[in-house]
């Protein structure tokens, strides 16, 4: 073979070389595997945990039809889940969701293992990637997942004017800790030192590019649930991620999943005023344009941080018709439940007896009832608003 053929056979096979490469370019990804489907309609649902027939007969008489469960750590795996989610349908009523993670090790929710990289983080990453598959196993379409690396914080409780009592946020007060899973987390450092903003954004991206892949494979979404409470740093811990808008959409960019989403919680990111960049309406509209809003945790607060109260829907600081407008508007598919349930209808100053004595034991909660006729009348107003009709 001549030279000059050689190079033609050359030129020929980098041809084919470079066409071969812009077809792969060109080629489509891989499409996730088909989401657990939900039916169409804003769900408005409630938290429960034991299906008794009481309780179901309680909630019908409320109107409820979509209810999000929490997890028994002892049955935390398909078989269990597959179990509850059958009570509850053998009662009439849908389930959205089994949720916030739990596993052998305890809560797979809050871990400061995976969200500060501490001793044992690739064990809880495990525990998470089993809880989501156990969930698609049992068909159950949704899981929230929340990234605090030091808890929730509070100042305790206190006895508002209108006489019910409410957690309470002063971030001034000598009360004000973190607590999650048994532990307490105090200032100024709640783990010894100061992390830097990189390394919570370097350990998110180790998590969840772990997360993506299992829970396209289950079928299961997962909505991130905003920082609680979304200050930028918190006892050397900075909550650069989940409590703003722009770390909001940048980590679910990061995911680049439709599995990957939001959770919404109105009253965590109201704790925020405008340190969070944009009003409630804002993220709706923004991340439901996306189809990454996947659950609303409807509740107020009675002033942004550096104090903040949770309250009542009418009782706070925020109009809540404009987030329940805003969901109708963009035609939101997921559910929307109460969060916080004050204890309405007791003596603040004596026990609480709208909660059982026992696990399982059902007490009706009058703060329940006032919270959905609430958001059912808002419900109904926004429809009308826009011109649509009951789903």
């Amino acid at each position: 073979m001549s030279e000059n053929d050689k190079d033609m056979n050359r030129r020929d096979w980098n041809r084919a070389a470079l066409a071969g490469a812009a077809a792969l370019a060109a080629a489509p990804a891989a499409a996730a595997k088909p989401m657990i489907p939900i039916p169409p309609g804003l769900k408005i649902g409630v938290s429960v945990n034991t299906a008794t027939r009481e309780y179901m007969t309680y909630l019908k008489q409320l109107g409820v039809k979509w209810v999000s469960v929490a997890p028994i750590q002892s049955e935390a795996n398909a078989e269990g889940f597959i179990k509850q989610r059958q009570a509850w349908e053998a009662g009439g009523f849908g389930v959205y969701n089994i949720g916030s993670g739990v596993g052998p090790s305890g809560s797979l929710h809050n871990m400061p293992e995976v969200t500060l990289n501490l001793p044992g983080r690739d064990q809880k990453i495990e525990e998470y990637l089993n809880y989501i598959r156990y969930l698609g196993q049992a068909k159950i379409p949704y899981s929230t997942y929340a990234h605090m690396g030091n808890g929730i914080w509070s100042s305790g409780r206190i006895i508002n004017s209108r006489g019910y009592s409410a957690r309470d946020g002063n971030s001034k007060s000598p009360e004000w800790k973190g607590h999650w899973a048994g532990k307490v987390y105090s200032e100024p450092l709640s783990h010894g030192r100061v992390f830097s903003e990189q390394e919570i954004w370097d350990n998110y991206t180790y998590f969840i590019k772990k997360v993506k892949p299992v829970a396209e494979d289950a079928g299961v979404r997962i909505g991130i649930h905003p920082d609680d409470p979304p200050m930028r740093m918190l006892a050397g811990v900075p909550r650069c991620i989940f409590s703003n808008f722009e770390g909001y959409k940048k980590a679910i960019e990061i995911a680049d999943s439709p599995n990957i989403g939001v959770c919404l919680c109105i009253g965590s990111w109201l704790e925020g005023g405008a340190a969070t960049g944009v009003d409630p309406v804002e993220v709706i509209k923004y991340f439901a344009a996306r189809k990454k809003l996947f659950k609303i945790h409807f509740r107020n607060v009675t002033a942004p941080l550096p104090h903040f109260t949770e309250s009542l829907l009418d009782d706070g600081y925020y109009d809540m018709d404009k987030a329940m407008q805003a969901l109708v508007d963009v035609d939101f598919n997921g559910i929307v439940i109460p969060d916080h349930i004050p204890a309405v209808g007791v003596d603040p100053n004596g026990p609480d007896t709208t909660r059982g004595a026992r696990p399982g034991e059902f007490r009706a909660s009058p703060g329940l009832a006032y919270l959905l006729g609430c958001m059912n009348s808002m419900h109904r107003a926004a429809l009308r608003k826009a011109g649509k009709t009951q789903a």
